[in-house]
C-alpha cells in the first residue's frame, strides 16, 4: 500500500544529513544538533565535501563514501543538488528521505527530476520545503525546529512549516506529547493520504491532527482517511474557509458549491472531526481520545447554577447538539433525593447551596437515565458550599473519567476558589474546562464524531436498487448533443434524462414556431388549466435573464403571442439566431408546495457533488444548501435532507402536511445514480423541483456534459469515493452447498467473531504466517470497512444460514502494478471448493483492474495452498533467507 519504505523513515536505525554545516543558525547545523540533542540511538553521518569534521563526528565528502547505506537522509542543499542527491541515495540503498530544501518546482523541472530519481529505487521522499520530520517515541529529530517534543499519543500532519512550528511550540508549553509530527510541505511524493496509513496502524497513536490547506489525489486522501477514521479519532483544521470571491458559473449548483462545502462533506464523510481553530484542534483530540466512540451524545446537564446551565445550553443549541430528554423514572428520582426547588428539567440545576452528597445524588441520576449518553457537570463558587468536596463527590463516582459508562465532562467556574476542585478532578481522570463554551464544545466534539462515525459506515452500491433508469436512452441524447459540439443541453433533453431517471417531469411538447406553440396548446390546454412558454435555446442557459419563460397562459393564442414576444425580445438584445424553438408545457399549480433544488456539480479536487437545498429564483440569496459526495443511498440522502433548514419545513408544520420525503430522497438517488453511470456530465440544475404531500415534479432542469467523454462508462473515475462493487456479486454451488460470494461490507463486522472461532490456532498461523489467539475489535473493523480502491475483499456466505465461509483479500501497492493476496477458509469447511472459487473470483477482480501480478507469502507445509496455487498458475520461489515460507506469484 502507500505505507511502502515509509518504515525506514519513522524507525530508522541510521540517518544521513546531506548538506550538514558548521555554521550556527544554518539548516545543515540545527538540523545535525536536533538529531544528536534528541537522543537519537542509531547512526548520524554527515555529507559535506567541506568539511571534515562537525560537531566532533566524521563528515563524508559524498554519499558513496558513507560506510552503508542510510536508512533516512535528510537534504538540506542548494536545489540543482538534489535530484542528483536523490539518485546517489538511491543507488547506495537508502529509501527515504526528507527534502528540506525549497525551490523544486514543477516550472523549473528540479520537482520531476527528483521524483525520476527516486523511482527506480523506491525511494519515497518528504517535502520539498518542509521543515522536517519528528518521531519522539524514536526519539527522531530530523527538522530544523526549535524546541524538541516530548513523548506523547498525539500524531500530527501539517501542509505549513510555519504553522507546525507554532504547534510545537505551544505543545512543549502545555506539555502536550506526540508519537509523530510531520511537516509534508509541498508533498511531491508523501501526502496526507500516505502517512495516514502509516497511522492508522501506529501502536503509539491514539488520535491523529491535521492541518490542511489543500488534498492531493483525492481517491487515495478519502481512502486513508477513512481507514484511519475507523479506528482511531482524526481531527483536522482547514486553511481557507472563506474565499475572497466565486467565478460564476453555469448552473445555480455550480456558483453554491463551494470548495469549503465540498471539504466539509468529504471531511464527514471520512469520519473525520472538523474544528475551526488551532486550540480546538488539541481541546478536540484530548476529548475523543478519552472516550470510547459514541453512537449519540445526548448530554445530561447537572449545575448548582442555573445560568451556567443556560450558558452551556445556548452554545450547546449553537454547535446542533443534542440535550437529553429526561425519562420520567428520573425525574421521579430526582424529586425524591433534591431540595424542593430543583429545576424538574435538563438541565438539573441542584441550586448554590448543594452539598456534596446532593452532587453524588444529582450525578448518578443523571448518568443512570437510558436517554443520557453524556454528563456535563458545572460548579459555581458560593459562600455556602465547597466546590472541591464538590469535586471529590464526582471524583468518587468516577471510574476512568467515566460515570456509568459514560463520559464526564467538567466545568468548575472562577479560579482561585475553583483551582482545587479542578486538580481533585484531573487526579482522577476527568476532563475539565475553564467556561462554559469550552467544556459545551468539548460535548460538541463527541457528538460530532459520532455523527461522523455513522456517514463513516456507509457504503453505498455502484448501482442503487431504488433507481429505475434507462441507460440507452441518456447516452442516446448525450450523444446528439455531443455532436452538434454542444455542451448544455436543452431544456427538454435535461428533463429527458431526468425522466429517464425516474425522476418525475411534466410533458413537455418542443415545437419551432409560434404556429406550432398555438396548436400544442390547444392540445394541452385540454387537459390543464394554465400553460407555460419558454425559449428553447442551444446556447441561452438562463432563459428568464432575457425574457424567455412565459407563464400562466390560459388560451391557444395567448401561447401564440407569448412565443411572438419572445422572439421581438430575443431579436431586440441580437439575439433572434439563438432561438432554436419553443416548449409548451402544462403549468403545475400546486398550492403549499416547497420549491427545492437538487444538483450535481464539479468540484477541482473532489470531482463530483450532490446538493440539496431550498429553490426558486431566490437560491443564491438564501444558500440553504447542504453538500455530498456521490455515491449515496438513501440514508445519506436523508441526512442530507436533514442537513438544510428547509428540511425542517419538509416534515410539514401547522395545517400543511409533510412533504413526501421518500420521493425527494428518490430524486436524489438518481442524481447520484446518474452521475455515477455517465462520467461526462460535469453539472445539473433541477430547480425548481416541487415536493409536497402529493409527490414531487422537477419544472426546470439544465444539465452541462464534456462531449469528449461521453462514451466513456461508469463507475465515474472521478468520484472520490468508490461505489461498494456489487457487480462482483455471484452465486456459487459447490459440494451441492450453496454459497454467495461478494465484497466485503461494515455490517459483516458481527460475522467474524463466529468465523474465527471455528478456525483452528494452525490455520490461524498459517494464513497469518504467525500465532495469533485475540483479535481486537478495532482490527475487525479495519478488515471490514475497506476502500474498494487499494484494497479488495470477497468473503463466502452459505446461503442457508448467513454463516462466513471464506475470505480472500487483495492489497495493492500505490501504482497497481501488483497486489498481494491473502486467504482464509474455514476450518471446518475446507476441502469444498470454497479457497478455489474465492480465489478465482479474485484473480478475475484483479485482471479487470489492471493489476500486472498478483504475490503470496505461503508457508512451505501449507501443502493444501501450495497446491491451489500451483494449479493456478503460480510460480513458486524461495522466500528470502527465510526457508520455511515461500513466495507464489502470477502474472495476469
Amino acid at each position: 500500500m502507500t505505507i511502502r519504505n515509509l518504515e525506514y523513515a519513522v524507525h530508522p536505525k541510521s540517518v544521513a544529513v546531506l548538506g550538514a554545516s558548521t555554521r550556527k543558525g544554518s539548516v545543515g547545523y540545527t538540523v545535525l544538533c536536533n538529531l544528536i540533542n534528541g537522543g537519537f540511538e542509531g547512526d548520524i553521518w554527515s555529507v559535506n565535501p567541506k568539511y571534515d569534521e562537525i560537531e566532533g563526528r566524521r563528515c563524508y565528502r559524498t554519499v558513496a563514501d558513507l560506510p552503508a547505506a542510510p536508512e533516512l537522509a535528510v537534504i538540506a542543499t542548494p536545489a540543482p543538488t538534489v535530484p542528483g542527491l536523490i539518485a546517489e541515495l538511491g543507488e547506495k540503498g537508502c529509501r527515504a528521505a526528507v527534502v528540506i530544501t525549497a525551490g523544486l518546482t514543477r516550472a523549473n523541472g528540479l520537482r520531476q527530476a527528483m521524483l525520476d530519481a527516486a523511482k527506480p529505487h523506491l525511494l519515497r521522499i518528504f517535502g520539498p520545503n518542509t521543515i522536517g520530520l519528528i518521531v519522539p517515541p524514536a526519539k527522531l529529530n530530523a527538522s530544523f525546529g526549535h524546541l524538541q517534543p516530548v513523548a506523547g499519543g498525539l500524531a500530527l500532519l501539517s501542509q505549513s512549516g510555519a504553522i507546525t512550528a507554532s504547534l510545537i511550540d505551544w505543545a512543549v508549553e502545555e506539555q502536550i506529547g506526540f508519537s509523530h509530527i510531520v511537516s509534508l510541505g509541498d508533498m511531491a511524493d508523501v501526502d496526507v493520504g500516505d502517512y495516514l496509513d502509516l497511522l492508522a496502524g501506529d501502536a503509539n497513536t491514539s488520535a491523529i491532527l491535521l492541518y490542511l490547506e489543500t488534498v492531493t489525489e483525492p481517491r487515495k486522501f478519502m481512502a486513508a482517511a477513512r481507514a484511519a477514521s475507523r479506528v482511531k479519532p482524526v481531527i483536522a483544521v482547514k486553511a481557507g474557509r472563506h474565499p475572497a470571491g466565486a467565478k460564476a458559473a453555469f448552473t445555480h449548483t455550480g456558483a453554491l458549491s463551494g470548495s469549503d462545502n465540498v471539504m466539509d462533506a468529504a471531511l464527514r464523510r471520512a469520519g473525520i472531526l472538523r474544528v475551526k481553530s488551532l486550540s480546538e484542534l488539541f481541546i478536540a483530540a484530548e476529548t475523543l481520545s478519552r472516550f470510547p466512540r459514541l453512537e449519540r451524545a445526548r448530554v445530561g446537564i447537572v449545575t448548582n447554577g442555573g445560568g451556567a446551565g443556560v450558558l452551556a445550553v445556548d452554545r450547546l443549541m449553537d454547535l446542533k447538539a443534542e440535550l437529553a430528554e429526561l425519562a420520567p423514572a428520573t425525574i421521579e428520582r430526582l424529586e425524591r433525593e433534591m431540595s424542593s426547588n430543583w429545576s424538574r428539567t435538563n438541565p438539573v440545576d441542584i441550586i448554590g447551596d448543594a452539598p456534596p452528597q446532593r452532587y453524588a445524588a444529582a450525578v448518578s441520576a443523571v448518568a443512570e437515565d437510558p436517554n443520557t449518553d453524556v454528563i456535563l457537570i458545572m460548579n459555581c463558587p458560593t459562600g455556602v458550599a465547597s466546590p472541591a468536596e464538590a469535586a471529590r463527590a464526582v471524583a468518587e463516582l468516577s471510574q476512568k473519567g467515566m460515570i456509568a459508562g459514560k463520559p464526564v465532562l467538567t466545568c468548575w467556574l472562577g479560579e482561585a476558589t475553583a483551582r482545587e476542585g479542578r486538580k481533585v478532578l484531573q487526579e482522577a481522570g476527568i476532563a475539565t474546562f475553564a467556561t462554559p463554551a469550552d467544556a459545551a464544545n468539548a460535548v460538541a466534539y463527541l457528538g460530532g464524531w459520532a455523527r461522523a462515525q455513522k456517514e463513516l459506515t456507509r457504503v453505498p452500491s455502484m448501482i442503487s436498487g431504488e433507481c429505475e433508469r434507462d441507460m440507452e436512452k441518456v447516452r442516446a441524447i448525450f450523444r446528439t448533443v455531443a455532436a452538434e459540439g454542444r455542451t448544455i443541453l436543452t431544456e427538454p433533453e435535461a428533463k429527458a434524462v431526468l425522466a429517464a431517471y425516474s425522476i418525475p417531469v411534466p410533458e413537455t411538447v418542443v415545437v419551432t414556431t409560434p404556429e406550432q406553440v398555438e396548436q400544442a396548446a390547444t392540445r394541452l390546454l385540454s387537459v390543464s388549466g394554465k400553460l407555460a412558454v419558454k425559449l428553447m435555446s442551444k446556447t441561452i442557459t438562463h432563459k428568464s435573464d432575457v425574457g424567455g419563460v412565459v407563464l400562466d397562459i390560459g388560451s391557444a393564442a395567448q401561447a401564440r403571442e407569448a412565443a411572438q414576444a419572445i422572439l421581438g425580445r430575443l431579436a431586440a438584445i441580437g439575439k433572434a439566431d439563438a432561438v432554436d424553438g419553443f416548449s409548451v408545457q402544462p403549468m403545475i399549480t400546486r398550492t403549499g408546495a416547497h420549491e427545492l433544488i437538487l444538483g450535481i456539480g464539479h468540484d477541482n479536487i473532489f470531482g463530483p457533488t450532490l446538493l440539496f437545498g431550498a429553490g426558486g429564483t431566490a437560491v443564491e440569496v438564501m444558500k440553504d444548501t447542504a453538500i455530498a459526495l456521490p455515491p449515496i443511498d438513501s440514508v445519506l440522502a436523508g441526512d442530507l435532507i436533514d442537513a438544510t433548514r428547509i428540511g425542517k419545513l419538509l416534515v410539514g408544520y401547522r395545517d400543511r402536511p409533510p412533504a413526501d420525503r421518500e420521493g425527494i430522497i428518490r430524486s436524489l438517488n438518481a442524481l447520484s445514480q446518474l452521475v455515477v453511470d455517465f462520467p461526462c456530465v460535469v453539472s445539473v440544475d433541477i430547480n425548481p423541483l416541487l415536493a409536497d404531500k402529493d409527490g414531487v415534479i422537477a419544472l426546470d432542469a439544465r444539465i452541462v456534459i464534456d462531449p469528449a467523454t461521453v462514451e466513456k462508462t461508469g463507475p465515474n473515475p472521478a468520484l472520490a469515493i468508490r461505489p461498494y462493487p456489487d457487480g462482483w456479486e455471484k452465486h456459487e454451488v459447490l459440494n451441492d452447498d450453496r454459497y454467495f460470494l461478494r465484497p466485503i461490507k461494515p455490517a459483516d463486522v458481527v460475522l467474524y467473531p463466529p468465523f474465527l472461532e471455528k478456525v483452528t490456532e494452525k490455520d490461524i498461523r498459517l494464513r497469518l504466517l504467525a500465532p495469533r489467539k485475540h483479535f481486537p475489535q478495532e482490527m475487525l473493523v479495519r478488515l471490514t470497512q475497506i476502500d474498494y480502491e487499494r484494497e479488495m475483499a470477497f468473503v463466502a456466505l452459505r446461503e442457508e444460514t448467513g454463516e462466513l465461509a471464506g475470505i480472500v483479500r487483495l492489497f495493492c501497492d500505490p501504482d497497481k502494478e501488483t497486489a498481494e493476496y491473502g486467504i482464509l477458509v474455514r476450518s471446518d469447511l475446507q476441502g469444498r471448493g470454497i479457497g478455489w472459487a474465492l480465489l478465482n473470483h479474485v484473480i478475475d477482480y484483479a485482471r479487470t483492474e489492471g493489476i500486472k501480478r498478483i504475490d503470496g507469502s505461503i508457508f512451505a507445509e501449507n501443502t493444501k495452498m501450495l497446491t491451489m496455487a500451483k494449479d493456478l498458475g503460480f510460480s513458486v520461489r524461495p522466500s528470502g533467507t527465510d526457508r520455511t515460507v515461500l513466495q507464489v506469484s502470477l502474472i495476469l
